[in-house]
């Protein structure tokens, strides 16, 4: 965003957030936008921040299976490793398993240890980790990250264990859509409509996305996502190359691991 449409943005938010209108704040923000006061990012970035406080940690964070996390005992040289691999600036540290986060290594305290040839114990500059529920709103997280000074929490399940983590670009993201760095990989897209007609998909895209970006309406009280559904149809976590169907999808595992399935092809079934 230029600087001169920033400064405009930020003049229209103190005049909405300070008007002491009774109208309900997306009434005046969709107000202002027919007006031609704000563009239409403008407004959805507006409406974004209203609703931080409607989102829950789980629903933004990096679920546990995606963490890149150093054990207490790994050395400085060790972190270093991971962190350049990874492109993260912190790396949690856990004690036995990932259930057990003690701390978190930034990369400029790494940095500094090592330029001063001190390849000590890691626990001696881990940070203490910030711990929060799944069920905490996004609005408050962004509120407890901007008081503490700090960019990155731990989310915990009900029993305590680790759950995932959220970072501040995790909750920004929220507000002003997908953020990539030089250091991020290229992304492949999560849904792709492939020339026979099937679809590429991760499986950790939600049966809500799908409804919503290709119509496929799949219902499930037991599971949130398509690999989770395709696992409840085969009682298991599938392997590579199984195939499974339900009374109107075929479903193709294109790629799995132990714990989840990461990409499969699903078709209709011809009636």
């Amino acid at each position: 965003m230029e600087e001169g449409s920033e400064n405009r943005l930020w003049s229209i938010v103190r005049r909405i957030f300070g008007s002491r209108c009774d109208a309900p704040l997306e009434e005046i923000i969709l107000e202002a936008r027919k007006e031609g006061g704000l563009k239409n990012e403008e407004v959805l970035m507006l409406l974004n921040i209203l609703r931080l406080h409607e989102k829950q940690a789980v629903e933004i964070m990096v679920p546990r299976t995606d963490l890149v996390c150093a054990e207490v005992n790994d050395s400085m040289r060790d972190v270093a490793g991971m962190i350049i691999d990874s492109g993260h600036s912190r790396i949690p540290v856990y004690r036995e398993n990932k259930d057990h986060i003690v701390g978190l290594i930034h990369a400029k305290d790494l940095l500094q240890s090592l330029l001063e040839e001190k390849d000590t114990d890691i626990t001696t500059i881990m940070r203490t980790p910030y711990f929060m529920p799944e069920t905490k709103n996004v609005r408050q997280i962004l509120l407890d990250f901007q008081s503490q000074k700090i960019h990155l929490g731990i989310v915990l399940d009900e029993y305590g264990g680790t759950s995932g983590i959220v970072t501040l670009e995790d909750v920004l993201e929220e507000i002003v859509g997908e953020i990539e760095d030089e250091y991020d990989p290229p992304r492949p897209q999560e849904i792709k409509v492939l020339q026979d007609g099937s679809f590429h998909i991760s499986g950790r895209t939600s049966l809500d996305e799908l409804k919503n970006e290709l119509g496929i309406e799949i219902l499930s009280l037991q599971v949130e996502t398509i690999g989770g559904y395709v696992c409840q149809l085969a009682g298991r976590v599938p392997d590579k190359g199984e195939e499974f169907s339900d009374n109107r999808f075929h479903f193709v595992v294109k790629e799995a691991d132990a714990k989840n399935i990461k990409w499969l092809t699903v078709t209709y079934l011809l009636k």
